[in-house]
Parts: C-alpha cells; sequence; structure tokens
C-alpha cells in the first residue's frame, strides 16, 4: 500500500508508474538517474536531430528535460501533480554529443501548489540552464492500495507535464 512504503520507496514506485507512460520522455532518450521525494536526476545525450541551425542543442529539448525532471520531482508523493508555470533561463548551450543532467529540487510545498528548481549540467558540471517549474496537484494516484495501478484522472485536462 502507498501509505506502507518509506517515502523513498513510494518516489520510485510513482516515478516507475508515471516512466511507463511517459512516451515523450523516454522517445528524446532519457533515463531516469535518481529518484526520492521532491527530487530528481533525469539525463539525456544530445543527438543529430535535436541541434537548431547553429549546430547546437535546440532549447526546447534542454526545456524538455528540465521539464522532466521536474515532472519526476513534483510527482513523487501519489499525487497527479502538473505544471502550472515554468521559466527557463539558458547559460550556455548544449552541444551534439553531450550528456545532459537535469537536477530538480523542490523548494516549497503545500496544499495543491509546488515550486521546484532545476539545473542543466553538462557532463564537465558547468550550467547549461536553470529551469524553475511551479506546480499543481490536481487529483488522482499513481499507487493505489487496491492493485497498484494508476488510476487515469479523468476529466482533467493538465495545462502541463
Amino acid at each position: 500500500m502507498a501509505g506502507e512504503r518509506s517515502p523513498e520507496a513510494l518516489a520510485q514506485a510513482c516515478a516507475a508508474a508515471m516512466w511507463a507512460q511517459d512516451r515523450a520522455s523516454q522517445g528524446l532518450g532519457m533515463r531516469i538517474e535518481r529518484v526520492g521525494p521532491g527530487e530528481a536526476v533525469l539525463s539525456m545525450r544530445v543527438r543529430e536531430d535535436m541541434t537548431n541551425g547553429h549546430g547546437l542543442c535546440h532549447g526546447g529539448f534542454i526545456f524538455a528535460l528540465a521539464d522532466s525532471a521536474f515532472a519526476f520531482a513534483c510527482n513523487a508523493y501519489d499525487a497527479v501533480t502538473v505544471a502550472q508555470h515554468c521559466a527557463v533561463t539558458f547559460l550556455r548551450p548544449g552541444r551534439l554529443g553531450e550528456t545532459l543532467i537535469a537536477h530538480a529540487v523542490e523548494r516549497a510545498r503545500g496544499g495543491r501548489s509546488g515550486l521546484y528548481d532545476v539545473t542543466v549540467r553538462d557532463a564537465e558540471d558547468r550550467v547549461v540552464a536553470e529551469f524553475r517549474g511551479h506546480s499543481r496537484t490536481i487529483g488522482g494516484s499513481f499507487v493505489t492500495p487496491d492493485d497498484g495501478e494508476r488510476p487515469s484522472p479523468a476529466g482533467r485536462e493538465p495545462a502541463g507535464s
């Protein structure tokens, strides 16, 4: 049962359930490196089809990596949560062949709202981007006491992650 799991085990169970349905992150080649309560680390190798007209990683892919890390961090409590607002600041380019690593950390959470910071770094530990995400819990869960299956938050139209 979700209530009987440690916070770390619950976060991992939620991540596994979410990952099973996350075609976007999987399709971009992302990997979950670590997940815990209010925290997640995801990585992504910059492929040729992710580069822009300057030969650099398109900012949308960097944003997507940060957004996915944010999503796994804020969904670690068995309550379906989406992005309410996100902002990113790009500090250096990502380059073809680099592995980018996004580390999401919860800064505040209360009621249905949360605040998360995500730092995206390259393999040499240089900051590529800083991302801030505001989350909103919409109802539903990933891990149920009955069968461990994720119920569908039917009738909801989330605005993001």
